[in-house]
């Protein structure tokens, strides 16, 4: 997929996989793979950086564990990021019905 199609959504998406629980880093890019049938393979140049913005605005927040003796970071919504997860969701499905209505030459009635 191009990463241009992804612009403006990979906070969705991210804020979408972290809604099942704690993930580490490479566990939310494995998800990402997994939900979307291998089709988003992004890299953790590209994660990463987001999850800290995403921190940063107090959608997620994070903390460090050790797991078979390696430290690693985990991740988790807070309260704001589950509202934002809900309002994106909601954007989404206004954007694809309305896209669907254009390009699957769906419901909207024609002009005179």
């Amino acid at each position: 997929m191009k990463s241009d199609a992804l612009r403006g959504h990979l906070d969705a998406l991210l804020l979408a996989v972290l809604d099942g629980g704690r993930l580490h880093g490479y566990a939310i890019i494995e998800a990402l793979q997994q939900r979307s049938g291998g089709v988003l393979d992004l890299p953790t140049g590209t994660v990463y950086p987001a999850l800290r913005r995403l921190e940063a605005a107090g959608l997620v927040t994070s903390e460090w564990s050790t797991v078979s003796g390696r430290q690693r970071r985990t991740y988790r919504l807070t309260r704001a990021g589950e509202r934002a997860l809900v309002a994106e969701r909601t954007a989404w499905r206004e954007f694809t019905t309305a896209i669907d209505g254009v390009l699957g030459g769906g419901p909207w009635p024609a002009r005179a």
